[in-house]
């Protein structure tokens, strides 16, 4: 038997980016979206309403950064999707992040989050709240990774749990793809 939810934003896994730009004072913001991902090879689609100040920053630089949200920073996280940066000055010294800005794009990366995409505004619509994001660099900090390589549990990435509002953390290895499958064919 199943239970019906009716039409809602629910999926796993939902990520936790936090969208950096730079308000119009030269200053960094933040914000926590957990609704969007990847929608081509370079190219990164997230769904944020336009009354957002990390929008009205990012239409104005064209740019914006967006780093993973983990395990260790899960509180400063969520604070910065729960303070609005249209109120909230200081969003992300009181949330304990600091910035450097990126070599690519005009924003900034958040150095206490290992994994960050920084991105190009592509499209925006105010309507349906669609942004796309041209990637235009992934960086990592090395303090997450191994031998060389990124290593997620390292990383700690958080995911966002809709049916419980609740944040749980990814990791654990359980295959190998594009490796598995070969098995069944």
């Amino acid at each position: 038997m199943r239970k019906n939810f009716g039409a809602k934003a629910f999926s796993y896994p939902q990520p936790v980016f936090i969208i950096a730009t730079y308000n119009d004072d030269g200053s960094a913001d933040a914000m926590n979206a957990a609704w969007g991902g990847i929608s081509d090879t370079t190219e990164l689609s997230v769904c944020l309403s336009k009354g957002h100040k990390t929008v009205k920053n990012l239409l104005r630089t064209g740019a914006f950064t967006v780093s993973m949200g983990d395990a260790k920073h899960v509180a400063a996280c969520d604070y910065v999707g729960i303070a609005s940066g249209n109120n909230t000055r200081d969003k992300l010294a009181k949330a304990g992040f600091t910035v450097s800005k990126s070599e690519r794009v005009d924003a900034p990366v958040i150095n206490e989050l290992a994994v960050c995409m920084e991105c190009t505004v592509k499209s925006y619509d105010p309507e349906t709240g669609l942004l796309v994001g041209e990637i235009v660099n992934v960086s990592v900090d090395e303090s997450a990774m191994t031998d060389g390589k990124v290593d997620v549990a390292k990383v700690a990435p958080i995911t966002f749990d809709p049916f419980n509002n609740a944040y749980h953390v990814l990791g654990e290895k359980v295959g190998n793809a594009f490796s598995d499958g070969m098995a069944l064919r």
